[in-house]
């Protein structure tokens, strides 16, 4: 008998039963990632589920520092300015730093 994958889990369950305990839409995931490049010919189900659940953990983290951004400017409501505060004092979001300072006002 095998053993369930890993991820397995992730697979099954869920609001509705069907769709799995992501939030994200798996088929957006999977178009993103056919786009990403000419090599990306196959993608397996379990793949896209994994990049949903690292897409919600990366926008709790954000998330989370762009409410501390907020907290400090003494408001209760998060606005692109939190999230650019927050992309820009944390080395991890280095990557994200081009697609803010495009959104700023000029």
């Amino acid at each position: 008998m095998r053993q369930a994958g890993a991820y397995s889990s992730m697979l099954v369950g869920g609001v509705s039963g069907r769709t799995g305990p992501h939030s994200l839409p798996l088929a957006r995931i999977k178009r993103i990632m056919k786009r990403s490049s000419e090599d990306v010919r196959m993608i397996s189900a379990e793949a896209p589920v994994v990049f949903s659940k690292a897409c919600e953990l990366l926008i709790g983290v954000l998330v989370r520092r762009a409410w501390a951004a907020a907290f400090r400017r003494k408001r209760r409501t998060l606005h692109k300015e939190d999230v650019a505060a927050a992309v820009t004092n944390t080395d991890v979001f280095d990557f994200l730093a081009q697609v803010v300072l495009q959104q700023q006002p000029k």
